[in-house]
């Protein structure tokens, strides 16, 4: 007879969907104030191709952090896949400097 101990998930899947909300909403406010500088300065072509590029790259987290909470529902979520890693970090990494370069741009 095999006795599988039932897991206790504990509180761990609930930080780990808090920390991916957190990371959300902090691409989602970087995202936001990379609007705001580009509507508010004149960058031209350099300016409206940074704000796509927020655009997108906040589009892109959104849709990988929604495919994650959605791993995390089970007791037993799978690990995270080593390319959805790796697109969240170059996601987040492409959005700050996108943004950086917005706001660094001259009036």
């Amino acid at each position: 007879m095999s006795t599988q101990a039932v897991r206790d998930p504990g509180l761990q899947p609930e930080r780990t969907r808090l920390a991916w909300r957190r990371t959300t909403l902090s691409c989602t406010v970087v995202a936001v104030l990379a609007a705001r500088a580009a509507l508010h300065r004149s960058g031209g072509a350099a300016g409206l191709l940074a704000l796509a590029a927020c655009c997108l790259l906040w589009i892109g987290f959104l849709a990988l952090a929604h495919r994650r909470l959605h791993a995390l529902v089970p007791a037993r979520p799978a690990p995270l896949p080593a390319r959805w890693a790796l697109g969240a970090v170059c996601c987040a990494a492409g959005l700050a400097v996108a943004a950086g370069v917005l706001v660094a741009s001259p009036a």
